[in-house]
């Protein structure tokens, strides 16, 4: 399947599984009236194969040493996108940050590093389902920054075109997305 038909492809699955329209308060704190919830179409057969091929290749350039994001939205992205670049031939490690870390065991913010692993002076893009505003993405950006990572891009599924490039800019990061908003409301 070609990229256009790809795309054009997994644009029909969201639209289906995952965008609607309704009141609803956002992570912001926000009123819309319309939304998307990712997580059918990252948890669908076919929308989780195309969400990590397209997004593989939108980042397969960039030479990242890992993928991943704040839970619960970077988590299947992630792990499909580490999957899928083992078997291109360029691997790309996955990780993921806590909302809050486990009060018990390691106590870890920043989980899927093997023992003795960092992130310290490793190139990072932050993947995030939707993006609003990007306070969530920024969380996940802070505690990388934190351990010593380089926060080379902040890539979203679907970028609601609500401040998220701006917070972006100020924060010194890039910003890219794989759809907007734009194009599923003016379907």
């Amino acid at each position: 399947m070609s990229k256009s038909a790809a795309r054009a492809r997994l644009a029909d699955i969201i639209a289906t599984r995952s965008f609607g329209r309704g009141e609803i308060t956002l992570a912001s704190g926000r009123k819309s009236d319309f939304y998307f919830n990712l997580k059918p179409t990252m948890l669908d057969p076919e929308g989780a194969a195309l969400l990590a091929d397209l997004t593989y290749e939108a980042l397969k350039d960039d030479h990242f040493d890992y993928v991943g994001g704040l839970e619960m939205g970077a988590v299947p992205l992630a792990g499909a996108i580490a999957q899928l670049s083992w078997m291109k031939g360029h691997p790309i490690a996955a990780f993921f940050v806590r909302k809050k870390p486990k009060e018990h065991g390691a106590r870890l913010a920043i989980e899927g590093l093997a023992k003795g692993e960092s992130l310290k002076g490793k190139r990072i893009v932050i993947v995030e389902d939707v993006t609003t505003t990007g306070g969530s993405a920024v969380k996940a950006l802070d505690a990388v920054r934190e351990a010593g990572g380089e926060v080379a891009l902040v890539f979203t599924m679907v970028d609601r075109e609500e401040g998220a490039t701006e917070t972006f800019r100020d924060a010194g990061v890039p910003f890219r997305s794989l759809y907007k908003a734009s194009e599923f409301l003016a379907r």
